[in-house]
């Protein structure tokens, strides 16, 4: 799991940035409408891919803490394979389902995305028509489902830190605490900023509102995560 969530944050972070930072050194803001589709399907994959394994990661925290005799039933290696294959596959789902949506709607308002990648909120800015607006209800779907599996997640941490708090070791309690509570900060983080990015209410959008949030939920999570996973690969 950790590897697979090790590749997820570094191809996020791959999909924007570099381009940010070509860009600026270059001082050209143009791309391609390909590399636009690009961007978005693999920024929706991976982020899709990525929340799924950490829903399926709280699980296996859970599992590990609150019933360790049980974890070889199961989530077995073979129980884990197909875990992270569905994660994958989930993304995958999920980011052909918004660019099939996105880039099948005819653009007439310019081809000026405000934004430092490709979101598209600002590209639903630019549609001429109401088909859109299947594209919105998918996003607001896709929220609601995120939120969903947010609860999940919250509430496997909840009976995960009942169970840590009884540990009468203070070392255990500090190294199940240290393996638990930074992911859980940066989901908070990724679920609130996402859904507010997606479901903000217009009268309150601006330039600079919008660039902020996309920073918090597209390049400090990944980056975040990145150090965290480090981290955790050297307590492993």
């Amino acid at each position: 799991f950790l590897l697979n969530l090790s590749i997820l944050d570094l191809g996020t972070i791959s999909i924007t940035v570099p381009k940010v930072m070509a860009n600026s050194l270059s001082d050209n803001r143009s791309i391609f409408y390909a590399g636009c589709a690009a961007q978005v399907f693999l920024f929706f994959f991976l982020l899709g891919a990525e929340y799924a394994l950490l829903t399926v990661m709280a699980y296996d925290h859970y599992v590990a803490i609150c019933q360790p005799l049980h974890y070889g039933t199961l989530l077995g290696s073979r129980a884990c394979v197909h875990m992270a294959a569905a994660a994958w596959g989930t993304g995958f789902l999920y980011a052909v389902l918004h660019m099939a949506n996105t880039f099948s709607i005819p653009l007439c308002h310019g081809n000026t995305v405000e934004q430092f990648f490709c979101e598209i909120p600002q590209i639903l800015k630019l549609s001429c028509s109401d088909a859109y607006l299947r594209e919105v209800g998918l996003l607001i779907l896709s929220c609601f489902l995120g939120f969903g599996c947010f609860v999940f997640i919250v509430l496997s941490y909840v009976q995960i830190f009942r169970a840590v708090l009884r540990i009468p070791s203070e070392q255990g309690r500090h190294k199940a605490f240290s393996t638990c509570l930074p992911h859980l900060a940066v989901v908070s983080l990724l679920v609130s900023t996402g859904i507010f990015s997606y479901l903000k209410p217009p009268s309150i959008s601006s330039p600079s509102l919008d660039l902020v949030v996309a920073v918090l939920y597209s390049v400090v999570p990944p980056v975040f995560k990145t150090q965290v996973d480090k981290d955790l690969w050297n307590q492993v």
